[in-house]
């Protein structure tokens, strides 16, 4: 299993600023790149990649210079939006992310799954919680069968046609926000649809993440490193569903951390020998929202901390082979 990281992170570095820097800190063999929608593509010109070789051999040479490996290019958008104009530009960031990981050899596409509105007329997405009053119902049913499976069973024909698997990070606020709804997804629209696994967002659910692996299994195409700290006094008085602003970390429920500040080394250790059972031999990448560290003091210690979990594994791996 090998050490990631999603380049999100370094926004404000240039591609070639960013490669140095992750150099200098050593443990990481694989990049996660943007390529639009809410992620950004700060170091790739999409449009301009697709239509040139030169440019796409030059960088495939200088991440391969570097040691390194695309693990994943990241689209994560709303497709699904019920602004139309929102909706186009988030597709269409979805498919040539599709063609791109096809022309660099990369394997998996991540993306939201989205969410519609409540009805054609919608302004903005409509995210169903609760089952009754039945409107809900109605509403779920209506995205669903209108919305949600008609788009991706062709989104999905059209990344299964360029050879690459799409990786639906499970995010509240989608469709596809638990494991339940991501098999639902999958059985809908086919088999290279699975998840990015992304532990940070299941842990403020009440979701185990453990147990969560178990019943993904080979659904699983990549895998995010991110945590989450809830917040027992705030949720024994108001629970888990959150508005508040995620700088708010004294009030909310729950915030985003680094790995390690959320659940500790018992926790990782866990899910990366899950992992391994599973038969999942791909990439942690390291995803830095931690709201109480800077993006270098969390992407160190993310990178140290995992590095340790990942040899304590492989020496196990390697004793018991």
């Amino acid at each position: 299993m090998k050490l990631g990281v999603f380049f999100a992170l370094f926004g404000n570095r240039t591609l070639d600023e960013a490669i140095d820097y992750i150099k200098d800190v050593g443990g990481v063999t694989a990049v996660e790149l943007g390529t639009g929608n809410y992620p950004g593509s700060a170091h790739l010109n999409v449009k301009e990649l697709l239509s040139s070789k030169a440019k796409r051999e030059t960088l495939k040479k200088k991440i391969a210079d570097a040691g390194l490996t695309i693990s994943a290019l990241s689209s994560h958008g709303n497709p699904l939006h019920p602004n139309k104009k929102t909706a186009s530009a988030h597709q269409e960031a979805s498919r040539d992310t599709v063609k791109l990981c096809e022309k660099l050899g990369v394997k998996v596409a991540i993306d939201f799954s989205g969410c519609p509105g409540d009805s054609e007329n919608s302004k903005f997405p409509n995210w169903v919680t609760c089952p009754w009053p039945d409107d809900f119902s109605q509403i779920l049913d209506w995205q669903w069968e209108r919305k949600v499976i008609p788009y991706w069973t062709k989104h999905a024909k059209f990344a299964r046609d360029h050879g690459v698997k799409v990786a639906i990070e499970m995010h509240p606020g989608f469709v596809v926000y638990n494991p339940e709804s991501m098999l639902r997804l999958r059985s809908a629209c086919g088999n290279n649809v699975g998840a990015n696994f992304d532990p940070s967002h299941l842990f403020w659910q009440g979701i185990d993440p453990i147990r969560a692996l178990r019943v993904l299994k080979s659904c699983i195409f990549h895998v995010h490193a991110k945590d989450t700290k809830v917040d027992e006094i705030n949720t024994a008085r108001n629970g888990v569903l959150d508005t508040k602003h995620y700088g708010n970390e004294l009030q909310r429920a729950w915030i985003f951390r680094t790995v390690g500040y959320g659940h500790g080394a018992e926790f990782w250790t866990e899910f990366v020998s899950n992992l391994r059972m599973i038969g999942y031999e791909g990439v942690l990448s390291i995803e830095h929202e931690d709201s109480l560290m800077s993006v270098n003091e969390g992407f160190r210690k993310a990178v140290a901390f995992l590095r340790e979990i990942l040899l304590h594994e492989k020496r196990g791996a390697m004793w018991w082979a």
